[in-house]
């Protein structure tokens, strides 16, 4: 029922990336591996149908000279690591440069990452990455610290103080890996919310801003017969930290929500318990939005 790629076929794209670079790049000054066990585990992984997955990810530098705007060369290292599901999750990019304030490196990190959401889902980027940081990354060098003191202080929050609610309709949730994936995605990412299996699925999760919309990028690459975004709610938090993030939240863990039928099919979930459920929550005014007027 799904397309998804299987570990030893994400494993075979990171190798001949891997391969790619380094014919690309071949002096050490421009690319290097610095876990070189981790590639020979990979390469065994690929190559053997009995061998474990890896114990550790591949890690590597891809140092970028550019031109900044007096024609005199800066180097950015971009520190990478890819995840065992990459390429279809997104690799893990620091990029640094001695000619960065912390708050220019944390904007153009964050930059880089948007970058990557919406142009590299699924599919290998590092020379996407890299070109990138090529093309901007001197760019972050110049840009004026607006009001610098207080940009300082509040740029590690910056990007974060986005609290998201998502509401997910599909068509059905019965797939066990699926239901798996979406719980299991929600804890690694900090969400909290609720997943209803069956016919109509129906999932919400709610957490920080860039957290609710790496959930939804992997959710929708899964195969679905129907999956849409019906709902989305934004509330900035002005410099808030953990525990406004917290105060937002209606849910305080992930979990399945069986709300059973008393149908013949028994696959049917009773959308008056849904209802219910909701009403508790004081979120009534979404199932008005799933379902019509179909409440109580």
């Amino acid at each position: 029922e799904t397309t998804e790629m299987t570990d030893r076929e994400e494993a075979e794209i990171q190798i001949s990336e891997l391969n790619l670079l380094s014919s690309m790049f071949p002096y050490e000054e421009e690319f290097i591996v610095t876990d070189q066990l981790a590639v020979a585990e990979l390469k065994h992984y690929v190559e053997n149908e009995s061998a474990e997955m890896p114990s550790s990810k591949v890690q590597f530098i891809l140092n970028v000279k550019t031109e900044v705007t007096n024609a005199s060369m800066v180097d950015f290292s971009m520190s990478c690591a890819l995840p065992f599901k990459y390429p279809t999750v997104l690799p893990e990019i620091t990029v640094r440069s001695s000619f960065l304030s912390r708050s220019q490196q944390i904007h153009l990190n964050s930059d880089l990452k948007t970058y990557l959401m919406q142009k590299c889902s699924g599919e290998p980027c590092m020379l996407s990455a890299r070109e990138w940081v090529k093309d901007h990354a001197a760019s972050y060098i110049d840009k004026e610290l607006s009001a610098s003191s207080v940009t300082a202080s509040n740029s590690m929050q910056a990007e974060d103080i986005t609290f998201t609610r998502l509401w997910i309709y599909s068509h059905h949730i019965y797939n066990k890996q699926k239901r798996k994936n979406i719980i299991d995605w929600a804890k690694e990412l900090s969400l909290s919310g609720f997943c209803m299996p069956g016919k109509p699925g129906v999932v919400c999760v709610e957490g920080l801003q860039s957290s609710c919309e790496e959930f939804w990028s992997r959710i929708r690459r899964l195969t679905w017969k129907r999956i849409l975004l019906r709902h989305r709610e934004d509330v900035s938090l002005e410099g808030g930290g953990l525990a406004e993030i917290q105060k937002q939240r209606k849910f305080s863990t992930l979990e399945e929500k069986c709300f059973d039928a008393h149908g013949a099919r028994g696959n049917h979930m009773d959308l008056g318990q849904l209802y219910h459920f909701l009403e508790e929550k004081g979120c009534a005014d979404i199932f008005q939005m799933y379902f019509g007027v179909e409440g109580h």
